[in-house]
């Protein structure tokens, strides 16, 4: 099976927090809280530099004028980002 590129770890770990952020979610918290550990942290970042949504992930948090209800759909994170708000 080939391997899949990923993306750069720095964007996609800002894509991913800012995501989040803008769902009104602090992964920091969710750790305290022991609702998501270090390594579950670890492979959402992952599974965002695996995706190929960056730019529409980009596209979508431009356009958030305030706190979103819902993770976007095309985000491989989404089930876990709604989870947590």
């Amino acid at each position: 099976m080939p391997q899949i590129p990923l993306g750069d770890i720095e964007r996609h770990f800002w894509l991913t927090r800012s995501v989040a952020r803008s769902m009104g979610v602090s992964f920091t918290e969710a750790m305290v809280q022991g609702k998501v550990t270090e390594n579950d942290y670890a492979e959402v970042v992952t599974r965002c530099r695996a995706a190929d949504c960056s730019e529409k992930c980009q596209h979508w948090l431009a356009t958030q004028n305030c706190s979103a209800r819902t993770a976007p759909e095309f985000c491989v994170n989404a089930d876990l980002l709604n989870r947590l708000r």
